[in-house]
């Protein structure tokens, strides 16, 4: 079960449940793949609604191999995702919300 204290969040990836977070290594990583200035930036993308598919992929990513997954992007580009691209779009910003608050 994922943990919101631990700033988890669960996805199905191909049949398989796994358990996502952004560690600071996650974090570094999905900066670095999103050629974005600050972690600030990259959640301001979010909020506004200014966030691409690839954007959304590279959340994913990041959280997936924080929660210890060894995939890497080109694996996520034919994966299937339990609940389509909304699902990963919620994913992705329940990640970066967990990352940054504390729940409740």
């Amino acid at each position: 079960m994922a943990n919101p204290y631990q700033g988890e969040v669960a996805l199905t990836l191909d049949g398989s449940r796994h358990v996502l977070k952004l560690t600071l290594g996650a974090l570094a990583e999905l900066e670095a793949g999103l050629e974005a200035d600050t972690l600030v930036a990259l959640v301001e993308r979010y909020e506004a609604g200014r966030f691409s598919s690839a954007d959304v992929l590279r959340v994913v990513v990041a959280g997936l191999r924080g929660g210890g997954w060894r995939g890497g992007y080109d694996d996520i580009l034919t994966a299937e995702i339990k609940g389509g691209p909304l699902e990963a779009a919620r994913v992705g910003a329940e990640l970066l919300a967990r990352a940054f608050t504390v729940p409740g």
